[in-house]
């Protein structure tokens, strides 16, 4: 058992969790689009397959994925160590647990109760490193992480009541603060990353105020679903959309840089960025009432920000924190490619044809199969 717990995969939070965020990802979505085309006759998950998908796409997937970025680069901002060992795999098996309950015979009242320890478990390990460690510029990761875990609550607490409205009202605020999250997150490592990607003098750090009205109104905006506010077009709010859709795409022109469209680790992470400016635009014309549909919208940042934006880091952060070259294989390459027309085909081709759900499915499920092809050995490994 102590060697067991002492394996490479185990040494570190983003291991296990991008191996099984990226794993799940492709499972999850087979599933969902397997039963949307009514190939998977029989039981479905307790509640529904459509409550099912609703909760588990933010909080499954996202969430593990976000587990394994932070317990890392916690570790890296504090200077402490990192969970490893038992205490992570504890952790995991919380999160295996909270999937798995689903599927499993067992009343209502206890799968709800084992969704709800992770993210306060994961909050808690994060918040106690950055509080020791005094890194106050740090804590608004951690609001988001506790604010993710009442958005959990509210989705849970419908799903109980049988109150679809407000498991949908849940999911959405989760969605567009995993949104807030990658604005942060994003906007300190997709900028290094470009200088260091194409050996390019460090520039000037960016003037912190934009970023910050951009978190503050990220936060702001999944308020408004927690609350409603979105179920009906506004004026107010589409201004609010279209002030981060602008202070997104400043972002995007002082990043750009020519060469980053010869490094695939580089193009992938500034393309999923940019669908979260194509999210936010969508959202201001559907509350303008120029477009018809609020899914686009909540699809483009789910697919092709979040999907695409998942995928290119996980791919990049394994390399880098395994020692191992920041050269991609053509597989992976492939696989950003297949995720763009993934979000392409989900938010333009949907309204016109159901085939584009069926493809956006498909061509997501192999850009994940693709990562755990090339990136199993990788995780599982000791550190090159």
């Amino acid at each position: 058992m102590r060697k067991f717990a002492a394996a490479p995969v185990f040494s570190i939070g983003f291991r296990p969790f991008f191996l099984a965020g990226a794993a799940f990802a492709a499972v999850a979505i087979a599933i969902w689009a397997l039963w949307l085309y009514g190939r998977l006759p029989g039981a479905q998950p307790v509640g529904g397959m459509l409550a099912w998908h609703r909760h588990e796409m933010p909080f499954g997937f996202a969430v593990a994925i976000i587990a394994g970025f932070l317990l890392t680069a916690v570790a890296n901002w504090t200077g402490r160590p990192g969970l490893n060992g038992w205490p992570l795999i504890g952790l995991v098996l919380v999160w295996l647990l909270a999937r798995l309950a689903w599927l499993l015979p067992i009343p209502p009242a206890v799968l709800l109760l084992l969704q709800l320890p992770f993210l306060p478990l994961l909050a808690w390990v994060l918040g106690r490193d950055l509080i020791a460690a005094r890194k106050r510029e740090n804590y608004p990761i951690l609001l988001v992480i506790t604010l993710l875990a009442g958005c959990q609550a509210i989705t849970l607490w419908g799903f109980s009541t049988d109150d679809v409205g407000l498991q949908r009202r849940g999911v959405l605020a989760a969605l567009w603060l995993v949104g807030a999250l990658m604005s942060v997150i994003g906007g300190r490592v997709i900028p290094f990353f470009i200088q260091r990607g194409l050996n390019r003098p460090a520039t000037p750090a960016a003037n912190p105020l934009p970023g910050k009205i951009l978190l503050v109104s990220g936060l702001f905006a999944a308020v408004t679903f927690a609350l409603g506010l979105n179920d009906v077009p506004g004026f107010w709010l589409a201004a609010l959309f279209v002030l981060m859709g602008v202070l997104h795409l400043l972002r995007l022109w002082r990043w750009h840089d020519r060469g980053m469209w010869r490094v695939p680790l580089l193009w992938s992470l500034y393309l999923s960025y940019a669908w979260l400016v194509v999210a936010v635009f969508a959202m201001a014309l559907w509350h303008l009432g120029l477009m018809p549909q609020q899914s686009l919208a909540t699809h483009s940042l789910a697919v092709g920000g979040v999907g695409g934006l998942v995928l290119a880091m996980i791919a990049r952060v394994s390399l880098g924190h395994t020692g191992r070259p920041l050269l991609p294989s053509k597989a992976i390459v492939v696989g950003f490619a297949l995720m763009l027309v993934a979000g392409l085909s989900r938010v333009l081709l949907v309204p016109f044809s159901g085939v584009g759900l069926g493809l956006s499915a498909l061509l997501w499920c192999v850009a994940f199969g693709l990562f755990l092809l090339r990136y199993t050995g990788i995780l599982c490994k000791p550190r090159a």
